[in-house]
Formats: structure tokens, C-alpha cells, sequence
């Protein structure tokens, strides 16, 4: 079967009268879309190679180049897309698993676009941010049900209560779990700093810290996955806290790969495996079958960082969430990572990104509404994550029970990324998901940076209005307060699991 059956998802189109040859596409492009044709002695195109990321169309100093999406190919069906009829097409020629990356794009419902927050009129006044000072200080870990204090007569109120190792987050939101070799060293960097600069926690996901991170480390959570990647004790006690990861929500019940050639020298130190080779991550952690494995895992590491750090648990939104969620508190975690079925991930199987999980909002309502039920929610903090997209959506999981947030999509796309899907290929033209030098350069870090905390920034003075809108001068004093939360266009299942009213009650 020849290869002229799968039909491109874009075409390139070339203005000819604006097209000056400057041959910047041809520079500019991983996938040899564009090209020289010396024999007709002007820039062609191929648009079979496009995965659509702009980035010819946007540097074109005439703008000659615009990008379309491809038009429909196939009889109009119901049941038998366009998209259907690729996919089978590609596995009738490859014969493997089809990829995707960077998070669901299929129509599922967005909770968060039915949900509409409340504002106070006239018995309790609204709160001016610009004028009256607003908290959106935000601490993560075991916290206890009660506090004893102490004040001498003119002295100050002292805690007597010890508290466990706790987060300190200036905002309610961090950078999810991105690896050094899943995005570039240029990206991971600049993660890292802008954590340090908004005062919150960059995640370093499962492949390990590189050297030249260790002094933003402060700032940093370290993941401890199935491949075990870059996990010594030094390593743990440089981070501010430890995550395990048992699951993520581009792809519950499978394993990460990162593909040989991306693992260079530098990665290859970093994740302690040989040089060009398949980083390779379990499904399972073969050392945990029961909650009470966990339990000894989550321990280890709290005996081997000295009871200085926070240890938590990342999991996958799945059916029985709120069940799992409450073995990991159980079984010790400070805190209890959630990533739904929008979430991102540099390469996962299409199958298992379009059919597995269930969506964040939903999840989350069930995993605190269950620690709730149970009296154990102050034993472990809670963090969503899963395609956030805006401060709003960040303010409506507080609302729900979430302490904090991750942010994957949305720092890489404050990051210049344009959602190709296609982390896999390491082709990334905007120097984010790639390892190629000619590549990374692309993407300076003290821009990233930049771009990242203005991002933080923004959010958290959004955050700050809708808290005063709705007379509320700390983002603790919203957290889990469902009743600031009302539902349009939702069933009545729907409003149950949220633990929220209609619109209008």
C-alpha cells in the first residue's frame, strides 16, 4: 500500500508575488516542508511533512506563507471521520501504536467552562485588591486539626503545635512534572527560574535534576518514577519535596519512553543510563502492588530525606479516585498530586489519551468531598492538574477542594509552543520539546523566563480580583467553599459529584 493514502492534515500555501526567496522557511523548518528547487530557482513546498506549528509562517518577512487545515477528503460519515480513515490508513502502513502528545484535544466536556463563581452584593462588601491587602500565600503538607498556641503577657502568639514539613507557595500554582529530555534544557531552565522568581515550585518530573539545576533546587519537586531515573539520596534532599509518580493523566496504567536519540551525554548523566538508549519506564513500580507497599515506599523516603520534606503521590484521575486517593493519605503522603484526562504528555498512545481517565473537575470534587467524609482531609494537601487553562479555571478548583495547581500546556504555550502534538518526533521548531543544539537555541532562557512568571503574574492578580469580587481577602478561606460555585448546562449527576447547586439556587 503506498504511502499516498494518508492525505496531509495541513497544506502550505505560498504567496509567489510576496515571496522574496529568502529561503527563512526552508532555515526555520525541523520537517523539511520547505526546500530550494534550484532548477525552477525558487522556494517550493511539501505540505505532506506539516504538523502545522507556525513557525514558517510567523518568521516570513514578507508573510507569503499561511498555513490551512486541510480540507475534508472523504464522503461525509458519521461514524467513519476523516480522522477515523487516517488512523487506519497509518496503522495499515506502520502497523504500530499511533503517538500523540500535549494533552486530549477531543470534544469532552470542560467542566470548568459550566461553572460560574459568585461576587458579593450589598450584605457582604466586595474587597478592593488594589487598595486592601489579598493572600494567596498557599502551603502544602500534613497539616494537624487542631493548633495550640501560647502569648505571654506583652510578648508575641507562639506556636506550640510541631507541624510537619510544609510547601510555601506564593501562589497557588506550579509548574507540572515536564522531564530534562522530554523538553529541552533551554525549557527546563527556564521552569526553574521562574519558580524561583514567582516564589512557587517547578516539578522535574521522572528524569532526574541536571547539575546546572541543583541551584534553583530550592524551588524544585523531584519525581520519583517506575524507571527510577536519577534517584539518589543526594538528589532527594536537594528538592524542596519528593513526588512519587504512580500515574499521569495523558496515559493511566502505562509507562513513559523517551527515545534513544534523544539520550545524549548530558541526559544520559542525568537519568544515570547509557548513552543512546531507550529510557524505558515501567507501567508499574515494582516495588508497590498495595497501598501498603506504598506505605513503605513513601517512608524510605521520608527516613532517607531526614522527615524534611514533604513526600507525596502523583495518580491518574480514574474511576476509583477517590478511593486511591484516600490509601495514598493513609498510607502517609503529605500530599495527593491528581492529573485528569486533559493532561499533557510529551509522547502517549492516541488510544489511551482518547479513552482513559476521566476529567479533573469531577475527580477532584470526589477525591476531597471522600477525605472530607472520611476526617482525614488535613492529613494531605491536594494538587490538580490537567489542562488549566486561565486563572479562572485555577479559581474554580480551589473552589472545588484543590490547595494548588499544576501547569503543564499553559507554560509551554506562555513558552511560545503551538500545540503540533508532536513532542515525539523531537522535531519541536520552537526549542521546547526537543534535544537537537541547531533546535534549543531557539528558545532563550532568560526570555522563557520572562514570558513564564508574566504568566504567573497575571494569573495571580486575576485571582486576586475574583477573590475581592467575592469578599474574600485569602485564597484559604475559598478553598473547598463550594458554595461560591454554581453549575449552567449541568445534570443533575453531574451538580452531585461537584457537590455544587444550579445556577440560579
Amino acid at each position: 500500500m503506498r504511502k499516498w493514502l494518508v492525505e496531509p492534515d495541513f497544506l502550505v500555501e505560498r504567496d509567489l508575488d510576496r515571496c522574496i526567496n529568502c529561503q527563512v522557511c526552508v532555515r526555520q523548518c525541523a520537517n523539511d516542508v520547505h526546500y530550494y528547487d534550484e532548477e525552477g530557482e525558487l522556494v517550493a513546498s511539501d505540505s505532506e511533512h506539516c504538523v502545522g506549528c507556525h513557525r514558517c509562517a510567523t518568521l516570513c518577512p514578507t508573510k507569503a506563507i499561511s498555513i490551512q487545515e486541510a480540507p475534508l477528503q472523504f464522503r461525509p460519515n458519521g461514524n467513519w471521520t476523516a480522522e477515523r480513515i487516517r488512523a487506519v490508513y497509518k496503522q495499515a502502513e506502520g502497523g504500530g501504536i499511533l503517538l500523540t502528545a500535549m494533552g486530549n484535544d477531543r470534544p469532552l466536556p470542560v467542566l470548568w467552562d459550566s461553572l460560574l463563581l459568585n461576587a458579593s452584593q450589598v450584605t457582604n462588601p466586595s474587597i478592593d485588591p488594589l487598595r486592601e491587602p489579598m493572600e494567596l500565600v498557599t502551603f502544602l503538607g500534613r497539616k494537624p486539626d487542631r493548633v495550640k498556641v501560647s502569648a505571654a503577657a506583652d510578648g508575641p502568639v507562639r506556636l506550640e503545635t510541631q507541624l510537619g514539613p510544609q510547601l510555601r507557595l506564593q501562589t497557588p500554582i506550579m509548574f507540572s512534572a515536564m522531564s530534562y529530555g522530554s523538553i529541552s534544557y533551554n525549557a527546563s531552565l527556564s521552569l526553574a527560574r521562574a519558580a524561583r522568581e514567582a516564589g512557587t515550585f517547578a516539578n522535574s518530573g521522572e528524569g532526574g535534576l541536571h547539575r546546572d539545576f541543583r541551584p534553583y533546587a530550592d524551588n524544585m519537586i523531584v519525581q520519583v518514577a517506575s524507571g527510577r531515573f536519577g534517584v539518589d539520596v543526594d538528589y532527594l534532599n536537594l528538592a524542596a519535596a519528593v513526588e512519587i509518580k504512580i500515574g499521569q493523566g495523558a496515559k493511566p496504567g502505562i509507562g513513559g519512553h523517551l527515545p534513544a536519540e534523544k539520550v545524549d551525554a548530558e541526559i544520559s548523566a542525568t537519568r544515570m543510563i547509557p548513552e543512546r538508549t531507550d529510557a524505558l519506564s515501567p507501567a508499574p513500580h515494582h516495588d508497590i502492588y498495595s497501598i501498603e507497599d506504598l506505605r513503605q515506599l513513601i517512608f524510605a523516603l521520608k527516613e532517607a530525606t531526614r522527615y524534611g520534606k514533604p513526600v507525596g503521590v502523583k495518580i491518574s484521575a480514574v474511576h476509583n479516585v477517590a478511593a486511591i486517593a484516600s490509601g495514598c493519605v493513609r498510607a502517609g503522603a503529605d500530599f495527593v498530586s491528581i492529573d485528569g484526562v486533559r493532561g499533557g504528555t510529551g509522547a502517549a498512545p492516541t488510544v489511551i489519551r482518547d479513552h482513559v481517565g476521566i476529567p479533573i473537575e469531577l475527580a477532584l470534587a470526589a477525591v476531597d468531598s471522600r477525605l472530607r467524609e472520611e476526617g482525614i482531609r488535613n492529613q494531605a494537601s491536594i494538587v490538580a492538574a490537567g489542562s488549566f487553562r486561565s486563572s479562572g479555571d485555577v479559581i474554580k478548583a480551589i473552589a472545588l477542594g484543590a490547595d494548588a495547581v499544576y501547569i503543564g500546556t499553559a507554560a509551554l504555550v506562555a513558552m511560545g509552543c503551538h500545540l503540533c502534538q508532536r513532542c515525539y518526533t523531537g522535531k519541536c521548531n520552537w526549542g521546547i520539546a526537543t534535544q537537537d543544539p541547531t533546535l534549543t537555541k531557539r528558545l532563550n532562557p532568560d526570555v522563557g523566563t520572562r514570558r513564564l512568571t508574566n504568566l504567573l503574574r497575571g494569573w495571580s492578580l486575576e485571582i486576586k480580583e475574583m477573590l475581592g469580587g467575592m469578599g474574600i481577602n485569602a485564597i484559604e478561606s475559598l478553598r473547598g467553599n463550594r458554595e461560591h460555585l454554581r453549575g449552567v448546562g449541568l445534570g443533575d449527576r453531574e451538580l452531585n459529584i461537584l457537590g455544587i447547586k444550579a445556577a440560579g439556587e
